[in-house]
């Protein structure tokens, strides 16, 4: 059975690899569902994707608290 999505709403690039795929944020439907935040790699034309996560609201607030307090220059890559 084919996964059926619906992007609502593109919200942003993180980056880009190496095959041009795009690591995206969309808020997406998936299967006729509610939408929720969605995080994983597209290709140029959103027919192929990789991988991803799925947030709900709570998750993606709880995300954004971490995030902001994190010191980024303390991870050590």
């Amino acid at each position: 059975m084919a996964v059926q999505y619906d992007i609502i709403r593109h919200i942003g690039v993180i980056g880009e690899g190496s095959r041009g795929w795009k690591k995206e944020i969309n808020i997406i439907s998936w299967n006729n569902r509610a939408p929720k935040i969605d995080i994983r790699d597209w290709d140029e034309n959103h027919e192929k994707m990789g991988k991803g996560v799925t947030l709900s609201k709570e998750e993606a607030s709880s995300l954004k608290n971490i995030l902001s307090e994190l010191d980024i220059q303390e991870i050590d890559m």
